[in-house]
């Protein structure tokens, strides 16, 4: 398993010389500066591979960019109108520009407008650590009071919908700003921030969509790109919803096995594959993630491997992030699995024998706390996840092997 790295580019706070003390190989990183629906270049793809490679000091890395995190669809590809069948076709050169530049793992995700959504980026724990959470209470009093989105009580029932009431006229004015900059924070290092406006012309432009049109909308973009992707030697991988459950009104699907599966078996190319997110997926209580390993690892062309721990049994409830050993998610059945997949891979000659992985997220710990890295991307707590994973692989590799 490679062992990769989230890196934000030169603005990160984790250094690339920390990332190289971590132990990590390769690099996950995207052009996060460049705007949705815009081609990468090759000019800026190398400037970000130099960067990656070199040191503050100037020195080699010995660090290789190797998974791009994320070419993103854009809301007009998702909706399919505007400039949607420009953008696709910018799309298929920039993963031409890719492959050129020797990158061969592309994930990207269709959620439709907000890339992923949580009510807290620094709750407190009981040990001091911090780490990011989704209140759900806090995100229907976001919805209902500051959003103030139509239609948004029938999406709840009303024992929520008091308990959120409640928790809003408990808020002051600067709790309500921050809940709304929390849940609206989206991708770090991303070229566009949403206003509340913003976020309400996209929720009207999707009021009519149904699951089945989304769904439609990503394999007819599939159709377009993964053939490309083929051709070029390239893995494209889907990102899962996080939360996985629907949010604003807004359809999700790809939050489940059976939504994943739906769209492998439209779109049947090994260069259309999946990013399991056992974080986001983990979220669900009825989603088995060795089990997903097992039954699509074909097709699963990266790993994010984090964990949560849920505060109810329902498909949607609160959850927080946990220790990547100490979640919900049975981290050591899931890794043997990516490891049983990657023994099968090498016994059939497959070149990407080697699944790349990285220590998604992190609880702020230590000299992460006031460190202003990215929300749920400190070095110290990264660094203490991908430890402790890779003690798991170097535990269990052996016997996979021996098998």
């Amino acid at each position: 398993m490679e062992q990769t790295w989230r890196w934000f580019g030169p603005e990160d706070r984790v250094s690339i010389a920390d990332v190289a003390q971590a132990g990590a190989t390769g690099i996950v990183s995207a052009l996060h500066h460049v705007p949705t629906g815009v081609v990468w270049t090759p000019e800026e793809i190398g400037k970000r591979q130099d960067e990656a490679a070199t040191m503050p000091d100037g020195s080699p890395s010995r660090l290789v960019w190797s998974v791009v995190e994320s070419l993103p669809v854009s809301e007009d590809i998702k909706k399919q109108q505007g400039d949607w069948r420009s953008h696709i076709a910018n799309y298929k050169t920039s993963l031409s520009n890719l492959a050129a530049a020797g990158i061969e793992v592309i994930c990207y995700n269709f959620m439709p407008v907000l890339d992923w959504t949580r009510t807290d980026l620094a709750w407190r724990l009981p040990n001091g650590a911090t780490c990011m959470r989704f209140d759900l209470t806090d995100f229907v009093a976001f919805d209902l009071h500051i959003l103030e989105r139509p239609g948004a009580l029938e999406d709840y029932d009303d024992a929520l919908v008091d308990a959120a009431a409640r928790r809003f006229s408990e808020m002051s004015d600067a709790d309500a700003e921050q809940l709304a900059g929390n849940v609206m924070f989206g991708l770090p290092g991303a070229a566009e921030k949403f206003s509340l406006e913003d976020v309400r012309v996209h929720l009207s432009e999707y009021a009519a969509m149904r699951e089945e049109t989304l769904r439609q909308h990503l394999v007819d973009f599939l159709s377009e790109v993964a053939p490309v992707a083929e051709e070029l030697g390239l893995r494209l991988c889907c990102h899962p919803d996080d939360p996985p459950f629907p949010l604003l009104g807004l359809p999700r699907i790809m939050s489940t096995e059976a939504q994943y599966k739906a769209v492998m078996d439209a779109v049947d190319t090994p260069a259309n594959g999946i990013t399991l997110c056992s974080g986001s997926l983990g979220a669900r209580p009825d989603n088995d993630l060795p089990g997903m390993m097992d039954r699509l690892g074909d097709r699963v062309h990266f790993l994010h491997l984090r964990n949560v721990k849920r505060e109810t049994r329902d498909v949607r409830g609160s959850f927080y992030e946990a220790e990547h050993l100490g979640g919900d998610t049975n981290m050591v059945a899931l890794i043997e699995a990516a490891l049983r997949e990657e023994a099968r891979r090498k016994s059939a000659g497959r070149k990407d024998c080697s699944i790349p992985f990285r220590p998604d997220h992190g609880q702020d710990i230590l000299n992460d706390l006031g460190g202003r890295a990215q929300p749920g991307y400190p070095s110290i707590g990264r660094l203490k996840g991908l430890a402790e994973l890779r003690g798991i692989i170097a535990a269990l590799k052996p016997r996979i092997s021996a098998a």
